[in-house]
């Protein structure tokens, strides 16, 4: 194999204004310093002339930069804002839907360096650096080789309702990387964090360098490596949260240094689990081990291992018709119907007032319960009257934040912290790889 080269998708707009720090060409023409490009008459409008698309190529021999302006991060989440990335490699402008697309191109290994500084923190560990460089360089890879084989939905997301017209009570809907139609990534959480090189820290690149090439295989084939912030003690498997398919290394398992098998399916189960405080390698609060992976504007809040969240009725009703515009009136019960492995709900039934609705999987439901997102699905919920209103009040008690797939970035840190290997770790969260350098 070669080093691939992939397109990033990175901010879209009717306007787009960057700064070439190093000289490029653009059409045969040299240019540097700012440049301001608009949508006109359904093309792309820059020093007075209109154009299909540009493509700004740096000039041979020179070190590329670039700064693109106002780039969107966190789309969706509590942390959505505005950045300004300063970039590599060449930058290609391209006309949809009525907007201005900046898609960067780039190799793939100086791209991962970004990603690496952009997921974890200048103080992470080495061994914890490099476990993340190998499970995302394997997770590009795999979604480059499975590109042809997805299909393409509106913002990248699969949609899949199980009964359809047979059963129209229940709306399961999940949300994956797919094939963009105009690149091969997005810079954001949906597909990995790419904000760009301005924080680019010494230790994500002698990590990605120390790794070059290697990737994560089982049964010859490149893995499908997943990951979040933390699991929450026990891991989920992939079915659980994205289409039908069994990874036999995406397997539940306890994120602790023992083993122990645990039925959180249950929910009997998988209310002590999330009402307790059960040890972990993820049940951490150390500041200086957290801080390896939590960005600042991950840290506005650190009660993600055990979390609560409390709603009024009249609050939840809002929110849920809000985001799932079912028309259920107003909000009176909600009922886990499936849990996945690590206690996470698969699905949930929303009983109102005048109708009831059953959803999923795991990230629609933390989707709908929330102005922004949930923490995770793994939660239970209690109800009791709220004072001299008598109104309804929900509590939701949560473990975990994300999906709790594959590997656990908090979980890895302190693994890193306490000596293990890089491979040590990868070994302790996908079951039966192998780790090989293919280029």
């Amino acid at each position: 194999m070669e080093e691939p080269k992939i397109s990033v998708g990175l901010s879209v707009g009717r306007e787009l204004i960057f700064l070439l720090h190093t000289p490029y060409f653009c059409g045969g023409v040299e240019c540097e310093g700012e440049q301001r490009l608009c949508l006109k008459e359904g093309m792309v409008e820059w020093n007075g002339s209109l154009y299909p698309q540009l493509l700004f190529i740096p000039k041979g021999g020179n070190p590329s930069q670039f700064t693109l302006f106002g780039v969107t991060i966190g789309v969706g989440f509590h942390w959505q804002r505005k950045e300004d990335h300063l970039l590599r490699g060449s930058l290609k402008v391209v006309v949809e839907g009525g907007s201005l697309v900046a898609i960067n191109i780039i190799g793939l290994e100086e791209y991962l360096k970004s990603v690496i500084s952009s997921e974890m923190s200048p103080n992470a560990s080495n061994e914890l650096l490099k476990a993340h460089a190998v499970l995302s360089r394997s997770w590009l890879m795999a979604q480059l080789n499975a590109g042809s084989k997805s299909r393409e939905l509106e913002g990248g997301a699969i949609e899949a309702i199980e009964g359809g017209a047979q059963d129209p009570l229940e709306s399961i809907k999940w949300y994956d990387r797919q094939e963009h139609t105009l690149f091969n990534f997005c810079n954001d959480d949906h597909c990995q964090r790419y904000q760009g090189f301005a924080h680019l820290t010494p230790a994500a690149v002698k990590a990605v360098e120390e790794s070059r090439g290697e990737l994560l295989l089982y049964g010859g084939e490149i893995c499908d490596a997943r990951y979040s912030k933390c699991c929450g003690g026990y891991l989920e498997e992939f079915q659980n949260c994205w289409g039908e398919i069994h990874h036999p290394y995406l397997l539940a398992k306890r994120d602790a240094p023992q083993s122990e098998e645990l039925d959180l399916s249950r929910e009997e189960s998988a209310t002590k689990w999330i009402k307790g405080e059960p040890p972990s390698f993820c049940n951490c609060k150390e500041d200086s081990i957290l801080s390896q992976v939590l960005k600042e504007y991950d840290r506005e809040t650190l009660d993600f291992y055990r979390w609560s969240v409390e709603y009024r009725g009249e609050e939840l009703s809002q929110i849920v018709e809000e985001k799932g515009n079912f028309g259920l009136g107003e909000i009176i019960d909600l009922i886990p119907l499936e849990r996945g492995t690590s206690g996470r709900v698969v699905k949930l039934k929303i009983v109102g007032s005048r109708a009831s609705k059953i959803i999923g999987k795991e990230l629609e439901i933390r989707r709908i319960l929330s102005p922004s997102h949930l923490y995770s699905s793994a939660f239970v919920v209690e109800r009791a009257r709220e004072g001299k209103s008598g109104g309804v009040l929900f509590k939701l008690y949560g473990a975990g934040w994300g999906h709790g797939v594959g590997l656990c970035q908090i979980g890895a840190a302190v693994m890193g912290e306490r000596g293990y290997s890089y491979l040590q770790i990868l070994h302790h969260y996908f079951s039966g790889v192998t780790v090989q350098k293919l280029y």
